[in-house]
């Protein structure tokens, strides 16, 4: 199946583009598409997944527009077509 991936900030930096598209296997999840990208780019090692699996603390990780730890963090699964959005942590503002 045939998926968008979307990379914001450091996070694009490091991909070195803003969007790629990667097939996977049926019953792919949000997890190994992570696990995926962590070992495809040196930049990202270590830093979507922790060591047991979840989501880093602080990502937002987006499944067409929605954050999948509203849903099943990363065991959610992904159909054909569905864009994965990576947002590193942000801060900012004023004093």
């Amino acid at each position: 199946m045939n998926l968008e991936l979307r990379s914001f900030a450091t996070f694009r930096e490091a991909m070195g583009q803003k969007t790629i598209e990667r097939e996977y296997e049926e019953g792919a999840t949000v997890g190994a598409v992570l696990a995926d990208l962590e070992s495809e780019f040196d930049g990202l090692e270590g830093r979507l997944l922790d060591d047991d699996g979840e989501i880093q603390p602080q990502l937002s990780i987006l499944k067409n527009g929605r954050d999948v730890t509203h849903a099943q963090g990363p065991e959610t699964p992904l159909e054909a077509g569905d864009t994965v959005s990576l947002f590193p942590p942000v801060a900012g503002g004023s004093a």
